[in-house]
């Protein structure tokens, strides 16, 4: 059996993305989830690109603030407490608008964690 407690604000955030992302697997002793802390400023991106996955499902728990997700169907909006679902193969791209009143804090959690299962999606 094995037990952590993971301080998120312990944990140095990546230096390659738009916003600040701190990367919670390593530090949980998790190896079959991916489990991301994100905090995006009015105008900061969460992931790279536009994308989709073959497999990984993804789920994103607002924490505060306003996560918006674009999809080809339209525009998502999720507050304070609500949880976006990502089905695999499902284009998204999660953002805070310039307009926003203050940063969004998430935590997503995507599983299985496969770094050549995301694929850009040009709409």
């Amino acid at each position: 059996m094995g037990y952590h407690v993971v301080d998120t604000e312990d944990v140095d955030p990546d230096s390659d993305r738009p916003c600040t992302r701190r990367s919670l697997s390593g530090p949980a002793g998790l190896t079959r989830m991916a489990i991301n802390r994100y905090t995006a400023d009015p105008g900061e991106e969460l992931p790279l690109a536009y994308h989709y996955h073959d497999e990984q499902e993804e789920a994103f728990y607002v924490l505060s603030g306003t996560l918006h997700v674009d999809t080809p169907e339209g525009t998502l909006e999720a507050g304070p407490d609500a949880l976006v679902a990502v089905e695999p193969g499902s284009p998204q791209f999660a953002y805070n608008p310039e307009d926003a009143d203050e940063p969004v804090d998430v935590v997503a959690v995507g599983a299985p964690p496969a770094e050549d299962d995301v694929h850009v999606y040009e709409p």
